[in-house]
């Protein structure tokens, strides 16, 4: 049963990794002390997806660096607090050293609960929706259990260095395409919401995956939520008493989804 006077916060994206060593540390120093606040009054903490830039563990290594947020990750719980860590498209290959290690709950596909009296909606977001049918096939390629028996094959040093320059390939091409709404017709995630609104009753859908903040109503007493990213806009999100805001931080203020967003 949820605590009335505590809150639950979500935050997604943080691609810990790039652009560059000393940026990735940066921002990982800022994402830790925003988990250090937090931890005063949360209830749970919602990390949702692609929270490094890639990942993969083999059976008795995984990649280097990061260990400022799994030790505080591993405070959090150990303390009480539950995480929820959903695999993105860039850390899909998590095998099981969170969970033991730090304690974390990992959800590989969206899920619903309820929360201070609220149906919530929460996924990273990739592969959801119509369309953008090249990715649904690599996707499935990607958990194929005998592509991950393949590549855990390489040598760390040469699997973990190749992947890590596709991953950041990937990211460059996109541009700024994640920078501009697309409209209600074309927001894959927005038309996904409305769909799953023709079966059950949501109150908040959450997502990250399109790096744009974004929050808007999809029907009646029904509001969509992308979470951003910590790359760009370094935006939050926080159930209170059963009001869902996105915040940005280190000011903690609402974040406005303005029409010059839409635009």
């Amino acid at each position: 049963m949820s605590n009335s006077s505590k809150k639950i916060y979500f935050a997604s994206d943080f691609h810990l990794g790039v652009p560059t060593a000393e940026k990735s540390l940066e921002r990982e120093k800022l994402i830790v002390q925003w988990l250090d606040e937090v931890s005063k009054d949360a209830e749970a903490i919602y990390l949702v997806g692609d929270i490094f830039d890639f990942w993969f563990e083999y059976k008795h290594a995984v990649p280097k660096g990061f260990v400022r947020l799994q030790g505080k990750i591993a405070e959090l719980t150990d303390g009480g607090i539950p995480v929820h860590f959903f695999t993105g498209n860039h850390d899909m290959w998590m095998f099981g050293y969170h969970e033991q290690e730090l304690g974390i709950t990992m959800h590989r596909e969206p899920v619903v609960f309820e929360a201070q009296g609220k149906k919530i909606y929460i996924g990273h977001g990739d592969g959801l929706g119509p369309g953008d049918h090249g990715y649904k096939f690599i996707k499935k390629v990607f958990s194929n259990k005998f592509f991950q028996w393949c590549f855990a094959r390489l040598h760390p040093n040469f699997g973990i260095g190749v992947a890590n320059y596709f991953s950041r390939s990937s990211r460059a091409k996109a541009g700024d395409t994640d920078e501009k709404f697309l409209g209600e017709k074309e927001e894959w995630l927005v038309v996904y919401s409305k769909e799953i609104l023709e079966k059950q009753h949501i109150d908040y859908f959450v997502f990250g995956h399109r790096h744009l903040p974004i929050a808007m109503s999809v029907g009646e007493n029904s509001e969509y939520f992308n979470l951003g990213d910590w790359i760009k806009y370094y935006t939050y999100g926080v159930l209170e008493n059963g009001e869902f805001h996105l915040k940005t931080y280190p000011d903690n203020k609402e974040f406005v989804f303005s029409i010059e967003n839409k635009n």
